[in-house]
């Protein structure tokens, strides 16, 4: 189950890269073009969505500071071109075709920044990042929907929640994340809970348990949904399915505005220390039909990141606002 679910992805991958590198050669004005007519199609009420997204995307402070962030990079849109000969890690190839397709739509001599990693920490200077820090107000960082390969998969779940096992599942990469540690820690040997870390550990060797397919996680009634770096990559998938997304109060947001999301609403919220656990896990289990209005409400929550149309458009509003304030 495992190697087909590994050759898919390997396909989707391969789709998404052969895709990008044939749109990479069309000309600018012929992407310039469909995007204006897509702007142009818009009902009203799509209108107010990307108006109210575009808004929570983009909250540039009001005065800019002149200062030095190394991890900004900054660079005209007519330099902004996909970096051959470069080692993959520097190529950063995902973040580069997510934002190429949207910057080559604007004048060439417009100075663009930008930071292409998982941002934790608020950035000195206004740039586009992929996450950022939930604060309320202002802020430097620009939400746009960078590294879609990796974040953004959805699936059509057909297990009923009531049919999956009364447990919790958890398989994650854990590199320095003492807070995904902490949980493997504590939950490793109870009997309600199958979770470990997928790498390797020379430290704790005990915490690294045996892969799981996307479709062996989705037979648990609950799915842990712990930051890494920065936002929690399976939460998306986990909150298509028919599963219950487990998890604190998020402290990073990306494109997926985690900072909208409601604890015990879209998701079963825990407690930062994750010392409430059983009690939650065991209270949904008593409680199916309200387990079930958590998944209904996610899957509603969902279904606004699925308009391919719409989403393209967004990302449009929101990058040429920025570029209209950093280039004044």
């Amino acid at each position: 189950m495992r190697g087909a679910e590994e050759r898919l992805q390997r396909k989707r991958r391969l789709l998404y890269y052969v895709r990008n590198g044939v749109l990479y050669v069309v000309p600018d004005s012929l992407y310039t073009w469909f995007h204006t007519r897509r702007c142009r199609q818009l009902t009203v009420s799509e209108r107010n969505i990307v108006e109210q997204r575009t808004n929570y995307y983009l909250r540039l402070p009001s005065a800019q500071m002149s200062v030095y962030d190394e991890r900004v990079t900054s660079k005209t849109i007519g330099s902004f071109r996909f970096p051959f000969g470069k080692p993959h890690k520097e190529r950063h190839s995902a973040y580069f075709f997510d934002l190429y397709e949207t910057l080559r739509c604007f004048p060439k001599q417009l100075l663009v920044h930008y930071i292409f990693d998982d941002v934790a920490h608020e950035p000195l200077l206004p740039a586009i990042v992929k996450s950022r820090p939930i604060v309320q107000g202002a802020t430097n960082g620009v939400l746009c929907k960078l590294n879609k390969i990796r974040h953004y998969r959805f699936i059509d779940d057909t297990m009923p929640w009531t049919r999956k096992r009364d447990m919790l599942v958890m398989r994650n990469v854990v590199q320095r994340q003492p807070w995904r540690t902490d949980f493997i820690r504590i939950y490793r040997d109870h009997p309600m809970c199958d979770v470990g870390q997928v790498n390797s550990c020379a430290e704790h060797p005990e915490y690294v348990r045996p892969r799981m397919s996307l479709a062996e996680q989705l037979q648990y009634k609950f799915v842990a949904c712990i930051e890494g770096h920065d936002v929690s990559t399976n939460l998306k998938w986990v909150m298509s399915s028919n599963s219950l997304a487990v998890m604190p109060r998020p402290r990073i947001e990306s494109w997926f505005m985690e900072g909208t999301l409601v604890g015990n609403y879209h998701y079963v919220e825990i407690k930062s220390d994750y010392s409430d656990l059983e009690e939650k896990l065991n209270y949904y289990i008593s409680h199916p039909s309200e387990a079930q209005r958590i998944i209904d409400n996610a899957h509603e929550y969902v279904k606004q990141f699925q308009n391919e149309r719409l989403e393209s458009v967004i990302q449009y509003n929101v990058v040429k606002r920025f570029l209209e304030e950093i280039n004044r």
